[in-house]
């Protein structure tokens, strides 16, 4: 008896801690753009594949992704797609070089906004942010639903910054139009000291540059460079996501406002206005006067008295 009874609390627990193993999570993707996207999903190396990884995602419309529970990979916005003359699919901006909507395990050109996800992970958590380091393209917000542990904190750039990419690292639409995405200063360039390699492979000697800082402090909690990790990678457990493209400033404001996550740095400045100075040292940025108006957001550059000013400003 004694026995039946150990044998049928091992296998109810075995069973349990199967189901609690492989139980999802569920990414909704968003686009709050005014134009269609694309969205991407790259898995990581020895992790479970997605039943998509492409799609398309009109204006106002969301999807809702199952994500096997210890997942790890990115996804990203592509932009301004259409069908070659070689009957080829194609993106100005985030493509993938798969040739279809579909992205089958090829990763996001640079430059690329990305979300970055390693589920269940160490001590069981999840960790997540959206990079820079390959660029950006479009603006986006991580938000979390549910979940416990970590401090499950909103993060992103909820700025568009195409319109006010240093020139040197901005990407032109084709046909002329605007610009279509902003390089990092290491695929710009490829320095070792802008790619934290070479003799800059360690983070004591790669530090922040002029271009990484325009990304920071633009989009304080979003990684800037190789090793932004302090201010840049968020913990939770258990949970759903939320990844919104394009995020209108009044979103961010109730994001920040609901939660008081304990993060290093804020999501937007709470006073909706961002000013800050990067003191540009020997060669300085070709950007003298550039502005955006888009939609809700106004960024301008500035030159003053040999410094780069960047004023961010929310209108509504």
């Amino acid at each position: 008896m004694d026995r039946r009874h150990l044998c049928s609390t091992f296998l109810l627990l075995l069973f349990i801690s199967f189901f609690s193993e492989v139980n999802p999570a569920y990414f909704k993707v968003v686009n709050k753009c005014r134009h269609t996207i694309w969205p991407g999903f790259l898995s990581g190396a020895n992790t479970a594949q997605l039943t998509t990884t492409g799609f398309v995602l009109k204006p106002g419309k969301s999807r809702t992704v199952t994500i096997p529970k210890s997942w790890s990979g990115r996804l990203w916005g592509r932009t301004f797609c259409g069908v070659d003359f070689s009957r080829k699919f194609i993106c100005q901006s985030g493509d993938c070089g798969s040739g279809q909507i579909e992205c089958s395990g090829s990763g996001a050109k640079p430059p690329a906004t990305l979300a970055e996800f390693t589920l269940n992970g160490a001590g069981g958590l999840d960790f997540y942010d959206v990079s820079l380091v390959d660029g950006y393209n479009l603006p986006m917000l991580i938000v979390v639903k549910g979940g416990k542990g970590g401090n499950c904190s909103a993060t992103g750039c909820l700025l568009d910054l195409n319109g006010a990419c240093p020139s040197e690292l901005r990407v032109a639409r084709q046909n002329g139009g605007g610009g279509v995405g902003c390089r990092s200063a290491c695929e710009a360039f490829g320095d070792p000291e802008y790619c934290c390699s070479g003799a800059f492979r360690t983070p004591d000697v790669c530090r922040p540059s002029r271009y990484s800082l325009f990304f920071k402090h633009a989009c304080p909690r979003a990684y800037s460079y190789a090793y932004d990790d302090t201010t840049s990678t968020y913990t939770c457990a258990g949970a759903d996501y939320v990844i919104m493209f394009c995020p209108p400033p009044h979103t961010s404001q109730k994001v920040f406002g609901a939660r008081k996550d304990g993060a290093l740095l804020p999501l937007v400045n709470k006073s909706m206005t961002y000013i800050s100075s990067l003191h540009a040292n020997g060669a300085s940025l070709s950007v003298a006067r550039t502005s955006l108006t888009e939609g809700r957001h106004s960024i301008r550059w500035i030159r003053m008295s040999g410094n780069i000013n960047l004023h961010i400003a929310y209108r509504y």
